[in-house]
């Protein structure tokens, strides 16, 4: 990546990142509605409930957000390791890279949550896997769109930018700067949120299958930036 094409101007890698902020919508549907009350994306989520707990609240499990937050740090680390030596000229084949690790991660929980009935809390072994095994994609994920720093799509939390959307807007003497990534990154979000519960009807495997699914897809699309050099 030149100096003069930095990350947020490059071709197709915005859309990407809406895309993977939908599957954030829909692993947090899957992990609060079927969980168990704890988030594997949002982490915020998960270190409020701990307070809570702490503070003695009833139907909040320390024992599984704790293991949200540890398994989403390892990820994070991996994906730290895979972008320590990241460079422009290299950068797109560790994001695909990353993107497949995230793949399977979700595919495994996928295939671990086909067992998974009501009632839910029932399942204890399967529920913390498939707690730990998108934890996981998520922290890697965190980590190398971090390294990507593409502003506004995290991709995870939309609380800067809902920040953003409102205090650069005109009602607050600011220009608009972004507003319609920050609108989309909101909006995709909900939907994968909204998504989510609607295919949790059905099982707790169908929504992971789906996430493994735009993952995969997300994958190729960044291959597909890498093979056409877009990134020089």
């Amino acid at each position: 990546m030149s100096a003069s094409q930095p990350s947020d101007k490059v071709i197709g890698a915005p859309a990407i990142l809406v895309a993977m902020t939908c599957v954030t919508g829909i692993v947090d549907a899957v992990s609060f509605l079927a969980l168990g009350h704890v988030f594997t994306a949002n982490m915020t989520g998960n270190i409020v409930f701990l307070g809570f707990a702490i503070g003695g609240a009833a139907g909040v499990s320390i024992q599984r957000s704790l293991l949200a937050v540890s398994c989403f740090m390892i990820g994070a680390l991996v994906g730290g390791r895979i972008t320590a030596r990241m460079t422009p000229q290299d950068s797109v084949r560790s994001v695909i890279r990353a993107s497949i690790a995230e793949g399977v991660l979700l595919l495994a929980a996928a295939t671990i949550a086909i067992g998974l009935t009501m009632p839910y809390e029932s399942h204890q072994l399967e529920l913390n896997a498939v707690v730990a095994a998108t934890a996981l994609a998520m922290g890697l994920r965190n980590a190398v769109v971090r390294k990507l720093a593409i502003p506004d799509l995290t991709t995870t939390v939309l609380t800067l930018t809902i920040t953003g959307l409102a205090a650069d807007s005109s009602l607050a003497g600011g220009g608009n700067l972004r507003w319609s990534r920050r609108l989309g990154s909101i909006l995709v979000m909900l939907g994968g949120a909204a998504a989510g519960a609607l295919m949790l009807r059905h099982s707790v495997a169908l929504p992971l299958f789906a996430c493994a699914a735009i993952t995969a897809a997300c994958a190729f699309a960044w291959l597909h930036i890498e093979s056409k050099g877009r990134l020089q």
